[in-house]
């Protein structure tokens, strides 16, 4: 067989071998424990029809005996190379080694076409150019049905990288898109609860500076407060930290994967069209150039799909480990990496502390509402007379009983929602001397600070809620279940469209390339047939005129 026909057998079989679907097991074929498992492996990359993919992660049982919390352990149940190629039992970690290894073993049949493709198809381009170079040429006939078939699978394969590539890119500004607003969406919770617990820290700190008529909150309670302070401050620096911290590196991830996939789509979009452009009209010297460049770049997005597939199933994984939170909730666990919760003893103490504060606070202010404004003392008793008059001042209701429990307000007393208004009515205007000169028995500076007392208690009581979802976790909760609900199937779909983008652009950028050196070999048949059928003919024009 001619050197060049070998050559270009050899080509088809590596395109023939590479391609042909791997075989699978159907879903009614596997045993029942892993049956039951279908709607959970939702989340990894589909098979057509009723098949799983080769690079689908490996599915079966897990050890479920653990006494900590192992999120998505039954997705997470895959072959670990690290570690002997046993199951790996760890669940959902990304601070875990041992994870990160069984996740890229998933896509370990991309990486290795990539390796089979760079490996053989060096050595065919290695033993084509020994060939040329060193053995003798042959005469070649020429058949118009290879020049007819090479061309128009040329053409094919073209257009599916084209489409690839236009897949890749749109699929690249979406996934991009829906990435960035589920990061900012987690950043914004994050900041959010950190901005409530300063505003209850802030709200603490002014209770310690609140007096009314010189009455101020006991002295130990002013020393809860400056260590309730610092405790609340370190709660939200940690989680404030934390959360820039794996933001700023997820957004890192996130750039570099677009940079990457828009220069993938670039460059095999502009390999395709010289490719195609360069063996249509016969250029064959840069037809081989662009075939030992584009027989890098083929491997290299082999590679790069690969590591798109670990990234697919790592988020799927994540997705999973969202919703197994969600349903199993508990303060210390892997996601703590991506949005950590607050300590719980801390939010109790402030919770407490915020608590004890408002009762101490009522306390205070109606003291001096029942001891100052509500008794008519004598002008001799200068420290307490201010002149009072008119209707008594309702007092304050306390929102606690003693032992911190929801109390009911009683009649004739006021909430803190609407106690500032009641007592405006009450307010007299004063003289230089602080005596009031008109019908009241509050001092406008009384009621300032009355006033003040009152905010300070109604945000503590109003951040309540707060501090008790966040004891909780309520907060992360409500994140992830938000996230697993509403942008995990965003997240999901664009990913698979990205792979599929990825498949089709490295399948048909490989077998365009093929079709470059067999198109190109029949073409130069085709001229060189030409050629001999013109140069006979005029050697018998010759012959007949001499």
């Amino acid at each position: 067989m001619p050197r060049h026909s070998l050559l270009s057998l050899t080509l088809l079989m590596l395109s023939i071998v590479f391609f042909t679907p791997s075989t699978s097991i159907p879903f009614s074929a596997l045993p029942p424990a892993v049956a039951r498992r279908e709607n959970e492996a939702k989340y990894e990359v589909e098979s057509w029809g009723a098949r799983r993919s080769v690079v689908e992660a490996p599915i079966s049982e897990p050890v479920e005996d653990s006494p900590v919390l192992v999120l998505a352990p039954k997705r997470t149940y895959r072959k670990d190379p690290l570690n002997d190629f046993k199951r790996y039992t760890g669940g959902w970690n990304i601070s875990d080694r041992h994870y990160w290894a069984s996740v890229g073993f998933t896509a370990a049949p991309l990486f290795a076409i990539a390796a089979i493709w760079f490996l053989v198809f060096g050595l065919c381009l290695l033993c084509g150019c020994l060939c040329y170079f060193c053995c003798k040429r042959q005469r070649y006939g020429y058949s118009r049905t290879a020049y007819a078939l090479s061309l128009v699978f040329l053409v094919l394969f073209s257009i599916c990288a084209i489409i690839g590539c236009v897949v890749l890119y749109t699929a690249q500004q979406r996934f991009h898109k829906s990435t960035t607003e589920t990061l900012e969406y987690v950043v914004n919770q994050a900041d959010t609860t950190v901005d409530k617990l300063r505003t209850v820290s802030d709200f603490i700190a002014s209770a310690k500076l609140i007096g009314v008529d010189q009455v101020f909150l006991p002295s130990n309670v002013q020393t809860d407060i400056d260590q309730i302070g610092i405790r609340i401050n370190s709660s939200a620096t940690v989680l404030a930290d934390k959360t820039v911290d794996n933001s700023d590196d997820i957004r890192d991830l996130l750039d570099s994967v677009k940079v990457a996939l828009i220069t993938t789509a670039a460059i095999m979009l502009l390999l395709t069209f010289l490719g195609f452009l360069f063996s249509i009209f016969g250029m064959q010297f840069l037809v081989y150039i662009l075939v030992i460049v584009g027989w890098i770049l083929v491997a290299g997005t082999f590679i790069l799909c690969g590591t798109f597939l670990l990234l697919h199933n790592v988020a799927g994984d994540t997705c999973v480990a969202m919703d197994h939170w969600v349903h199993n909730p508990t303060a210390q666990t892997a996601l703590d990496d991506i949005l950590p919760c607050v300590d719980k003893a801390t939010t109790q103490d402030t919770l407490l502390k915020s608590k004890e504060i408002t009762t101490q606070l009522v306390e205070v202010v109606n003291q001096v509402i029942t001891n100052v404004s509500n008794l008519n003392f004598s002008p001799n008793f200068k420290p307490m007379y201010i002149n009072q008059s008119g209707p008594l001042v309702p007092i304050l209701c306390n929102p606690f009983y003693a032992d911190l429990t929801i109390r009911p307000c009683s009649a004739g007393e006021v909430d803190l929602t609407n106690a500032t208004q009641v007592w405006s009515s009450y307010v007299c205007q004063v003289s230089p001397t602080g005596i009031c000169t008109t019908t009241g028995r509050l001092t406008p500076s009384f009621y300032s600070q009355m006033s003040a007392a009152v905010n300070v208690s109604y945000g503590l009581n109003n951040y309540a809620p707060f501090l008790t979802d966040l004891g909780d976790c309520t907060f992360a909760r409500e994140t992830f279940d938000d996230i697993c609900r509403d942008r995990c199937p965003s997240l999901r779909r664009y990913s698979r469209w990205i792979y599929i983008g990825l498949v089709m652009v490295s399948s048909a950028a490989m077998l365009s390339l093929i079709f470059w050196v067999i198109y190109g070999r029949e073409r130069r048949h085709r001229v060189y047939s030409k050629q001999l059928v013109s140069e006979s003919a005029q050697g018998s024009e010759r012959e007949k005129q001499s």
